[in-house]
């Protein structure tokens, strides 16, 4: 049983090329040819990962039955988390950029509120499970991805403007 968090690593490792290959054959050569550009820019492989984050959760919820396969299960479990790495990396590139004079604050900022909210999941996590069930559980998390999927092509579209009305923010 144990050995299925194996998964994890493999998703973090997949995570790693993919996030290298962009910043390789992209990132890089897009910078030394259009400068820095917005932070948003950094953005474009979240993009990517807030599709993918519902699809894995959807995938692992609806296969993770005695009627399918564990693999599928786990293939699943391995997208939902090289998305969510993708879509981290993006995140912790794009505070700084956007705050530099507040990027410690908005790093511990995140770091609390993510415990924060991990801790709280403790106390509804096995109620919803329990009346849920695992399908319907999973069902929920992922279509409250989805949301995640229209807030982050906003901020991808939008974060400029919305940079433009603090006065935290760099601009320029």
């Amino acid at each position: 049983v144990g050995l299925c968090f194996l998964t994890i690593g493999v998703a973090c490792l997949i995570g790693v090329i993919g996030f290298l290959i962009y910043q390789f054959k992209y990132l890089i050569p897009d910078i030394k040819k259009n400068g820095l550009r917005e932070p948003e820019h950094r953005l474009v492989p979240a993009l990517l990962g807030v599709i993918f984050l519902p699809v894995g959760y959807f995938m692992f919820g609806w296969t993770a039955r005695h009627a399918v396969h564990w693999l599928v299960s786990l293939i699943g479990v391995t997208i939902l988390v090289a998305a969510n790495f993708l879509i981290f990396q993006c995140v912790f590139v794009y505070l700084p950029l956007s705050y530099p004079k507040y990027a410690a604050s908005l790093f511990a900022a995140n770091d609390l509120s993510r415990s924060m909210f991990a801790a709280a999941c403790i106390l509804f996590s096995r109620p919803m499970f329990i009346n849920l069930g695992i399908g319907g559980g999973v069902s929920l998390l992922a279509g409250l991805s989805c949301l995640g999927v229209a807030g982050m092509f906003y901020l991808w579209r939008y974060g400029g403007w919305l940079r433009s009305k603090s006065t935290f923010a760099a601009h320029g």
